[in-house]
């Protein structure tokens, strides 16, 4: 598997992707009805940098890495991931993590926070831990879960 930039080559693959992630309304903020045209501001912004996962020339997954905050919180980084449905469970998410760990150094963040990561995804908040992430706070009822309805979120954080 190969790692890299993207670039508008790959808008349709991510779309793709970005899609079928949040169409099931339990792990994103995004609205499942997202239009395509929304993919530019939520994962091609031109402050963000964002990557693509491909083995055998098919992008199987993506992650963003931006600034947490503008200006003087900026030091921080922000990060999210997406995997196709029909590509989890073979370690891409692994890989992608640590990839953005590495990425998120060399570009001089001093560390990653994850602002919602929704408590009921238990694969996502275990998979974060190990990677050395730790929960700072925890928001009530902070994700409208497509079935579940309210359910708490976390920010995590790892200093790098």
């Amino acid at each position: 598997m190969n790692i890299r930039k993207a670039n508008l080559r790959d808008y349709d693959a991510v779309w793709n992707i970005f899609s079928a992630v949040i169409r099931t309304g339990d792990t994103y903020v995004f609205d499942p009805e997202t239009p395509v045209e929304d993919l530019q501001k939520h994962w091609f912004a031109n402050y963000m940098d964002t990557f693509v996962v491909e083995d055998k020339g098919k992008v199987l997954g993506t992650y963003i890495v931006k600034p947490n905050q503008p200006d003087l919180g900026s030091h921080i980084a922000n990060a999210s991931y997406m995997i196709h449905p029909d590509a989890q469970g073979k370690g891409i998410g692994k890989l992608l993590c640590q990839h953005s760990l590495d990425f998120a150094k060399s570009a001089g963040y001093h560390a990653i926070q994850f602002n919602i990561v929704v408590s009921t995804n238990q694969a996502a908040v275990e998979l974060w831990k190990k990677f050395g992430f730790e929960i700072i706070g925890t928001t009530p009822d902070g994700f409208r879960h497509q079935t579940l309805g309210l359910v708490d979120t976390h920010i995590m954080y790892k200093k790098l």
